[in-house]
């Protein structure tokens, strides 16, 4: 047997050695609650990573804790995400000159690891720091506004895609962050939480590729899809009104675009402790 193997092994007993000691004193139960906050976006119309327009953010989650260290949550989350290149510190993307604006429909599930034993209402163990990952599914539609009017980018087919073979506006994303629980009583608690989603999409944004031929686009769609795919502005010095054209970059499609909820929930706990002894007067806080 190699040394790596020997180390994988030793690896998982230390896990499984972790997960019978947690769960010899341990709680069970939901938790179910709202919360509150906002979202961000990253990508290629926000490369700097600016925080500077957050949209808002909610959802309602429901915690199941296999005991006070391993918990699975699943959570419906809503968000409002946003960008615009005129408020980049990149001469290229002011000059690029794209913006959109996106509602985003989450659905996730998360394992959480929390670094500190948690009991509810327990007088020692009634808080702790906590990180998480899995998996999440989401709807998008990126809209723009053109002369006072907002347009959906997907059906314009901005960067020259063929009708019918636009990007899907239902896709997936790996899901991570930190939090912190904290009891209010036995049966509600804070959480505050960070979490990223890096999606398997390019497209929240509309911008992935290079400029379409803007004759062919024009024939595929109408002119408002030119106008919505093609917004640059030529300003001497800089630019000599090349920066669309056919084949010239217009994002980055080698990195995928993340968007980032943050916010404060509040939870009720329905469950009790597995260990009566441990929740005696004393130990619970009412």
């Amino acid at each position: 047997m190699n040394i790596w193997n020997r180390s994988v092994i030793k690896t998982i007993a230390l896990v499984i050695s972790l997960f019978s000691a947690v769960s010899m004193t341990a709680q069970q139960g939901w938790e179910v609650g709202p919360w509150l906050g906002v979202s961000y976006y990253l990508g290629d119309l926000n490369t700097n990573y600016d925080l500077s327009t957050p949209g808002i953010a909610g959802g309602l989650g429901a915690r199941y804790n296999f005991n006070n260290r391993i918990c699975l949550k699943f959570s419906g989350n809503y968000g409002k995400i946003k960008a615009d290149d005129a408020n980049s510190k990149n001469v290229y993307e002011r000059l690029r000159n794209l913006s959109f604006e996106s509602v985003v429909l989450d659905g996730s599930a998360q394992l959480e690891f929390n670094f500190l034993p948690y009991i509810h209402g327990s007088p020692d163990y009634f808080f702790t720091p906590y990180i998480f990952g899995g998996i999440s599914a989401f709807y998008f539609n990126p809209k723009a506004e053109l002369d006072g009017t907002y347009y959906e980018l997907r059906e314009m087919g901005t960067e020259g895609q063929f009708k019918g073979e636009e990007y899907y506006t239902v896709t997936g994303a790996i899901n991570y962050g930190i939090g912190m629980k904290v009891d209010l009583s036995y049966r509600w608690s804070l959480n505050f939480e960070i979490g990223a989603r890096s999606t398997f999409t390019d497209y929240l944004d509309d911008v992935s590729t290079v400029y379409p031929d803007k004759d062919d686009l024009l024939r595929m769609r109408d002119p408002v899809a030119l106008k919505l795919s093609d917004r640059s502005i030529i300003e001497p010095g800089l630019n000599d009104g090349q920066l669309s054209e056919e084949g010239r970059q217009r994002g980055n499609s080698g990195n995928k675009d993340t968007y980032i909820f943050a916010g404060i929930g509040i939870l009720y706990y329905f469950g009790d402790l597995k260990c009566p002894e441990l929740s005696r007067p004393g130990g619970r806080r009412r």
